[in-house]
């Protein structure tokens, strides 16, 4: 479910930015009363998401526009399936078409190539997750499309969990990796999760003295990730490990057969194509 009030604002702002004061060649063409009927489709193969937006988008250029959905979340698309119909004021559709159209296309890209690595991954017990590599002030959007592909959420910000990265340590050069821990989990609330990044294996055996909740393992080569695991099963340590960087949709399975949990995938967000979707006149 999203959150309305944050989708009220993100649509009435993605409008506001379209049509600007008004839509001078819809109202120039056409009379408020005039009344079309309009389909929205997919023209090629993927998975749906948006549906929520894209009936906002359209109930707040026009509550009395009449939308009728026809496929919901998570759909299989194939080219040329219905997604629903519109029917009321020329003036309003055509006016809220590519604003809707613009969340549909994105929302169901994203959803659709994050589908492409949880199905790469099948058998194994790695999940895909998702990063804060999102689109600004999408990000709740963004994060639902990869949850309707099948992936995990991530941290949704710098608030909701503590994530102790290469910088971090950089900075604290100085102290080890079990204090700078114990500093983060004295300065945040009990069940707060905590991850820290390593990346080589002498940081990582450092990590799997700590009660860190996953360890991620940065830019690491699927071989060096299998001596990581070697390392976290002699040491009985039961920890999650969690890979980034260099994965795609070529190598990731190769990635998740390495016997980790968690693989984080910036590009299912930042660089997910489109679906192309169309709204087109019928009557």
């Amino acid at each position: 479910m999203l959150r309305a009030d944050a989708l009220d604002l993100i649509v009435k702002l993605a409008l506001r930015e379209d049509i600007g004061h008004k839509d001078i060649t819809t109202a120039s063409l056409f009379e408020e009363n005039f009344h079309i009927r309009a389909e929205i489709e997919a023209k090629e193969a993927g998975i749906l998401c948006g549906m929520e937006v894209v009936e906002r988008v359209f109930r707040t250029m026009d509550e009395n526009l009449r939308f009728l959905p026809v496929a919901k979340d998570g759909e299989e698309l194939e080219p040329g399936r219905e997604i629903a119909y519109i029917d009321g004021s020329a003036r309003s559709i055509l006016s809220g078409e590519r604003t809707a159209l613009n969340f549909l296309g994105r929302l169901s890209g994203i959803a659709t190539l994050t589908r492409q690595f949880v199905d790469k991954t099948k058998g194994t017990k790695a999940k895909i997750l998702d990063t804060r590599k999102t689109t600004p002030n999408l990000r709740f959007l963004e994060k639902y499309a990869v949850a309707t592909g099948g992936g995990v959420n991530h941290r949704i910000g710098l608030y909701d969990q503590v994530l102790i990265k290469d910088n971090h340590l950089r900075i604290l050069k100085d102290k080890s990796i079990p204090d700078i821990v114990k500093s983060a989990r004295a300065g945040n609330l009990k069940n707060t999760v905590i991850g820290i990044e390593v990346k080589n294996l002498k940081e990582l055996a450092e990590a799997l003295k700590t009660k860190v909740n996953y360890i991620l393992l940065d830019n690491m080569e699927p071989e060096t990730i299998k001596e990581c695991v070697k390392l976290r099963e002699k040491t009985g340590v039961k920890i999650d490990f969690e890979v980034s960087g260099g994965v795609q949709l070529e190598n990731v399975r190769e990635y998740a057969q390495t016997g980790v949990e968690r693989i984080s995938i910036g590009a299912i967000t930042h660089s997910a194509p489109c679906l192309d979707v169309s709204l087109d006149i019928v009557g």
